[in-house]
């Protein structure tokens, strides 16, 4: 119940009673209403300031936590920069040093992106500059990881290619040492047993009996087996590729024929005395890219080292040839 107020009358020395127009009324309840809005307003602009609400404590919790993942994962990304920065060395130092290739360029592995700018979605957030970092360092590391992907497929396909080639390379001496009778000749100006003049003779004779057995000096493919080159008799010739052939002249007899494929080792031939031949030997040749080389350099498969070493004295003492 309202509170009845009264004021005192100095005409009539009596108190009368504070009757409020409707007007007076009204201008009251507005300043009240008025006032009650402003603090209202004032109240939730300060909590709005300083007053966190459960909803924006955990918003603020779960930014932090994304801060800290972030960071955490940058760090990751700085350990495996550090690791794939040591495998892009190896693979330029060693991997690819070694089967021949071009090292990649620096620029080329560390390259970034260029044209359009590629983050502008993630631009205009309180944390868009962290993002944005983040980003690019995955989209760099990304494409680094791609250019070395596909280095290792060419490492790959290179020692393939290098496995081939080895196995293709004349490797060991067609006759077997413990079937050799001597090592007649090497390779180099040496006299021909017929016209007793100097004259360069392109390969190695081997001396042993007819029908010591003669093996394939790498793997290839019979490219001729007959008698019809002047001055071999019946010969064997191989092409192992990557520009090797190999030639086995004065044979008795084959054991390979023509478009044949044969591995290092395989049996092909025998030895023996026919065409241009002064006895029962082995004519051996090994030419590159279409020239005859020092055979004595191919020895490596299946010689020791003194083996190796007393060879090298026989091929160089001049003498006469056996064809």
């Amino acid at each position: 119940m309202a509170k009845v107020k009264y004021y005192y009358d100095s005409d009539t020395l009596s108190y009368k009673k504070v009757v409020l127009r409707k007007r007076d009324k009204f201008k009251r309840f507005l300043v009240f209403f008025l006032g009650a809005v402003s603090f209202g307003l004032i109240f939730m602009f300060i909590s709005f300031q300083f007053v966190e609400s459960p909803k924006e404590k955990a918003q603020k919790r779960e930014l932090e936590n994304l801060k800290l993942r972030y960071g955490l994962l940058d760090k990751k990304m700085a350990q495996i920069e550090t690791v794939l920065d040591g495998i892009q060395q190896r693979d330029n130092d060693i991997y690819r040093l070694y089967f021949e290739a071009n090292p990649i360029p620096e620029e080329q592995r560390k390259a970034g992106f260029g044209g359009v700018n590629r983050y502008k979605s993630l631009e205009g957030f309180e944390n868009s500059e962290m993002i944005i970092d983040v980003t690019r360092k995955m989209d760099v590391l990304s494409k680094q990881l791609y250019i070395q992907s596909k280095s290792l497929d060419e490492i790959i396909s290179l020692a393939e290619d290098k496995e081939k080639l080895l196995a293709s390379i004349p490797a060991i001496q067609p006759v077997n040492n413990e079937d050799l009778t001597r090592m007649a000749s090497g390779y180099g100006w040496r006299s021909d047993p017929f016209t007793k003049a100097r004259k360069m003779h392109k390969g190695m004779d081997f001396t042993a009996p007819t029908g010591t057995p003669v093996y394939a000096s790498g793997n290839g493919v019979v490219y001729r087996a007959d008698n019809r080159a002047s001055g071999f008799g019946n010969h064997i010739e191989i092409d192992h590729g990557y520009g090797y052939k190999t030639i086995y002249a004065h044979l008795s007899k084959y054991n390979v024929k023509k478009g044949q494929k044969v591995k290092r080792g395989d049996l092909i031939g025998f030895v023996g005395n026919t065409g241009r031949s002064s006895g029962p030997h082995l004519h051996y040749e090994v030419h590159k890219n279409g020239k005859a080389i020092n055979p004595i350099n191919f020895y490596y498969g299946n010689l020791t080292p003194d083996e190796f070493e007393e060879m090298l004295k026989m091929a160089a003492q001049e003498g006469q040839s056996f064809d």
